[in-house]
């Protein structure tokens, strides 16, 4: 019997032949390998929460703001947007990297980058040394980036690949939490060390992860892409199948991977970056692609993101430990909203994660637009503190959805031929709507204060209507089985190309139960 949960996750193909009655995954040594390597990489998207979070930081720490030459506008901007700069430029080197050499190794290239940057940033003696650090910071980002959801998604057992990948992100504000304890630890550091040990604290949490880095095996994705199957083949019966050579399970996810590679190839005649544009599936997948990077950015959160102090300011909270105190307790406030997304991708849906995020951002972001006029036009400062619950809110709303979603979502609608160039399009959308963001914002609300807010109110609406008629549910699907939502029928392998594929690998276990056309989607 098929469990409904099973079925949530995978659709009724692939739940078909996982074990009856299985033992938890906790119960599995393989497994339990596995989702520890797993679980230690979601913490590599750390990095960027940190970089946020910390610049937050030092906004108000007089020592950095100092060293910096008081820096406002335009220049305030470019210190903020210099990582995304070095994101962007690296995003599609990255993707060529992973598909060429592999994931792992494309990934720890950006331990060199961190620890470069982390060491300039942490000794730099003039502003333009410090604004150096931060690019290189954001190649490491790049890295990490661009290819650690690709491991992810591509190794975790079928039922755990949702909310593994949607974890991802979720480290954003482990790295977040850390930074904003750390400038509120070092607030009152009369010397410069009040900023450098929250620049060297940058290697802390991916120095923590690379044991897990190491023993982390390579996605039997790009082993199959490699004509190396009998390496992915170990891998399926040893961390999927809990090492029973006879699994039912293992043998029909390397004939489906397989047999999904193999189709992909003889249907799209290139993997460049022309052919996300060649049909119409690849058309909608690129515009939910590059709409999810900017809109993950334009929402109205990063108005608060990286300039918290300055919208703390304008709403009569002055004080250096009130506002590092406050930033402190909203990162634990988002990774709990994060965690809860994460974990509920399955349950409810991506859709409706999505739309439950947006309409409540937009209800938050109204009532904050509100306050905050009020404020400015002779309100008290009770009104203006009361900002600051709804801005938790509308961040909670984000984190709910977005945080979890704005990775894993576009890594399982792309095939894998053009799984890696579509998530570098996501972030080199996000990496170009950051630093547009941050560069203009702090010139925008200096210039008209609250009345900025106004656009992201229309922003928050008119995002809710594209997500409502352009965003299929994914849910219930494998990722090769994906294709069918977007009317790929020509590379999703049939039934009997399955069958065959595993009589032909002397695993045919009988796969006969198994209804693959059950899970079509129209």
């Amino acid at each position: 019997m098929v469990s409904n949960s099973n079925q949530k996750s995978v659709g009724a193909e692939l739940a078909a032949v996982l074990p009856a009655n299985d033992k938890a995954w906790y119960k599995k040594p393989n497994l339990i390998y596995l989702n520890f390597c797993l679980f230690s990489l979601f913490m590599l998207s750390s990095g960027n929460g940190y970089d946020g979070s910390m610049l937050n930081g030092l906004l108000a720490l007089p020592r950095w703001y100092s060293f910096m030459g008081s820096p406002t506008g335009a220049w305030l901007g470019f210190v903020a947007g210099a990582s995304n700069l070095g994101s962007i430029v690296c995003f599609p080197v990255v993707a060529w990297a992973s598909n060429k050499y592999g994931r792992k190794p494309t990934i720890f290239v950006g331990y060199f980058f961190l620890a470069l940057g982390a060491g300039i940033q942490t000794g730099a003696i003039n502003p333009a040394m410090f604004v150096m650090a931060r690019i290189i910071v954001g190649v490491a980002s790049a890295f990490f980036g661009g290819c650690v959801p690709l491991l992810m998604t591509e190794t975790a057992y079928p039922t755990h690949r949702g909310i593994l990948t949607s974890l991802y992100m979720c480290g954003w504000y482990v790295g977040s939490f850390v930074a904003a304890w750390t400038t509120f630890g070092t607030r009152n550091y009369d010397s410069s060390w009040s900023w450098r040990i929250p620049s060297i604290l940058q290697m802390l949490i991916p120095a923590l992860v690379l044991p897990g880095l190491i023993m982390m095996p390579e996605s039997p994705r790009y082993l199959i892409s490699t004509e190396r199957t009998e390496e992915a083949r170990t891998f399926l019966v040893k961390y999927h199948g809990e090492g029973d050579v006879t699994s039912a399970l293992a043998a029909f996810e390397l004939a489906e991977i397989s047999g999904s590679i193999q189709m992909e190839r003889e249907f799209q005649k290139t993997t460049s970056y022309r052919q996300m544009l060649a049909t119409p599936a690849n058309r909608k997948r690129t515009f939910i692609t590059v709409f999810l990077g900017v809109f993950d950015q334009w929402a109205g959160q990063n108005v608060a993101g990286y300039y918290l102090p300055p919208v703390l300011t304008s709403i009569g909270i002055t004080t250096v430990t009130k506002q590092t105190l406050i930033n402190g307790f909203l990162q634990i406030w988002n990774l709990l909203c994060a965690l809860t997304g994460a974990f509920n991708v399955d349950r409810v849906g991506r859709r409706f994660l999505f739309l439950f995020a947006t309409a409540g951002m937009l209800v938050s972001y109204i009532l904050i637009t509100a306050l905050s006029a009020t404020f400015a036009n002779g309100g008290s400062s009770t009104i203006g503190t009361a900002v600051v619950p709804f801005l938790f809110l509308m961040y909670g709303f984000f984190s709910l959805a977005f945080t979890p979603l704005v990775v894993a979502y576009p890594v399982e609608i792309w095939p894998y031929q053009l799984r890696s160039r579509g998530l570098a399009t996501m972030w080199i959308s996000t990496a170009t709507a950051v630093f547009f963001n941050i560069f203009v914002n702090p010139i925008a609300l200096g210039s008209i204060q609250w009345r900025y807010y106004l656009l992201f109110v229309f922003i928050l609406a008119g995002g809710g209507l594209v997500i409502y008629f352009m965003f299929p549910e994914t849910r219930g699907h494998s990722l090769e089985e994906m294709a069918r939502i977007f009317g790929d029928e020509d590379s999703v392998p049939t039934e009997e190309d399955i069958a065959e594929k595993m009589a032909a690998n002397g695993t045919s276990e009988h796969i006969d139960h198994v209804n693959v056309t059950a899970g079509k989607t129209a």
